[in-house]
């Protein structure tokens, strides 16, 4: 990429450490980059560099903690009420989150999507938050599965995603399916902002034979993208066990994710998005988060979804290091 310039007062984000076994960080960094069961065939695999890259235009500085003490003056509820204030520099801390980057997993579709799941468990198992770069949406079966172990039966979901995807078979169409056919309770399922036009009557109705949650996106144009992702988060944490986050980018307009293949007009601004995934971040009960649809080698020459996409894994880190530290207040 481009070189740029360096200013000891402005870090930039991403080149952050490589990832050992073992090591501890408050976040990990995994690409699953699976592309080969799409239903619109691309080169979804070149995502996860792309997002590395991107992240280097951003600063670092989303990573600072907020002080425990000064909590009452970010948000009136930590998981996200809509009433938050914005965080500014003055509220921030000293204390920057640890992130590691642990790679890509290597060919992680079809018999490869087993060491996929193994890669993110172990990853999970040392970290509060493991954010995976797509790939293609077949990339949540394996983040979540990973992030779960054995607490599927307990586990939530939330979907940003203008697709249900419970379709049969294996593809990036299936996921939903395939964790629900795992253990997954559909009524700890939401799907926010699904477009009717872009699915069919039979797929809606089998989210409703599960007791998925569906907010369409006619409806969530009617509700702060705030209150919605509260509603969903605490709905998927009801169960007392783990949740997952995907961010299928296809999900926004598609003036603003013209990379996504299934992107629709109408769709989610990037506002709306990059607002969910600070929300999901902070969410005490998130253990995993993905972003998947995006095909980098499909964006515009500004790469616009890209970006977007970077700026989401910085949300989702300002989040987490909204969080509360164990043992304050």
């Amino acid at each position: 990429m481009t070189a740029l310039p360096h200013d000891p007062l402005w870090p930039r984000a991403g080149d952050w450490p490589a990832w050992t076994p073992g090591a501890r960080a408050d976040a990990v960094i995994v690409g699953i980059p699976t592309w080969r069961t799409a239903l619109s065939p691309g080169q979804a695999h070149t995502t996860p560099a792309a997002i590395r890259d991107a992240l280097r235009y951003y600063s670092a500085d989303a990573l600072l903690r907020v002080p425990s003490v000064d909590r009452s003056l970010v948000a009136d509820d930590s998981r996200g009420s809509g009433n938050e204030r914005p965080i500014d520099a003055s509220q921030r801390g000293t204390e920057r989150l640890v992130v590691i980057d642990a790679g890509d997993v290597p060919e992680p579709d079809g018999p490869g999507e087993a060491a996929a799941t193994a890669r993110v468990a172990e990853l999970a198992a040392t970290a509060s938050l493991v954010i995976v770069l797509g790939g293609d949406n077949a990339a949540t079966v394996p983040a979540a599965l990973g992030a779960w172990g054995a607490r599927s039966a307990t586990a939530g979901l939330v979907t940003l995603d203008a697709h249900h995807d419970l379709r049969d078979g294996t593809s990036n169409g299936s996921p939903v399916r395939r964790l629900l056919e795992a253990g997954l309770a559909g009524a700890r399922v939401s799907q926010l902002g699904i477009e009717p036009l872009a699915n069919s009557a039979a797929y809606r109705a089998r989210a409703d034979e599960h007791g998925i949650t569906v907010v369409t996106r006619a409806e969530l144009a009617r509700t702060p993208i705030e209150a919605a992702m509260t509603a969903a988060l605490d709905r998927a944490a009801s169960g007392g066990g783990p949740v997952h986050v995907d961010l299928d980018l296809d999900v926004c307009d598609r003036s603003v994710a013209p990379g996504c293949p299934a992107s629709v007009p109408g769709g989610l601004s990037a506002l709306e998005l990059r607002t969910a995934a600070r929300h999901a971040g902070a969410h005490p009960a998130v253990t995993s988060l993905d972003l998947t649809e995006l095909d980098a080698a499909r964006d515009t020459a500004d790469q616009r979804t890209v970006r977007l996409a970077a700026l989401c894994v910085l949300e989702a880190l300002a989040g987490l290091a909204s969080r509360p530290r164990e043992g304050s207040a």
